[in-house]
């Protein structure tokens, strides 16, 4: 069972999102864009959804959604949730292709840490929480949106890595006559 534990991509992932996590209580909360602040932590569970599938995505969104409740405080489990539908929802869109280039991952990031961010307030009517939706909730969801299409040359990679996903290797092609 340890081997399993020492083999998985949560060796990755957890110091990776410790660190991510960090950085969205520091740096990003000090910097907000109409008073919202980029969920990078979200980001990078849609970027490790688009890099490596639904399932791994789920997995990655499900433990950095954990990380983000025991921080913050929130119902355990309520965040998670929404990280989860992020992560499952990006790499459902990175079906489309199978070897997306950079600006297609960037896509699909935005688009699951949209999936995401509105799902946070959905989670909370469900946990019974007072006024979950936010007067501006559109702003936010675009807000979060751009942000995580702008990490996401950066995430995806970092996504790959903590997953433990090798890239395609390049292959030159067959030498054949002119036809």
């Amino acid at each position: 069972m340890l081997a399993a534990i020492v083999r998985s991509s949560l060796i990755r992932l957890i110091p990776v999102g410790m660190v991510m996590l960090a950085l969205q209580r520091t740096v990003f909360a000090e910097i907000r864009v109409s008073g919202v602040i980029a969920q990078v932590l979200l980001a990078l569970a849609a970027a490790a959804g688009a890099a490596g599938g639904s399932e791994r995505g789920a997995i990655a969104g499900f433990t950095l959604g954990i990380m983000f409740d025991l921080v913050e405080g929130t119902p355990l489990g309520s965040t998670a949730i929404a990280y989860t539908l992020a992560g499952a929802a990006a790499g459902l869109l990175a079906l489309v292709a199978a070897d997306p280039q950079w600006w297609l991952n960037a896509i699909f990031v935005g688009l699951g840490a949209a999936v995401g961010e509105a799902m946070i307030p959905v989670v909370r009517i469900f946990i019974g929480e007072q006024n979950p939706w936010p007067s501006d909730m559109v702003k936010v969801v675009a807000i979060v949106t751009v942000a995580a299409v702008a990490f996401s040359p950066i995430l995806v990679p970092v996504g790959r890595w903590c997953l433990r996903i090798r890239g395609p290797e390049w292959k030159a092609p067959a030498d054949l006559p002119p036809v």
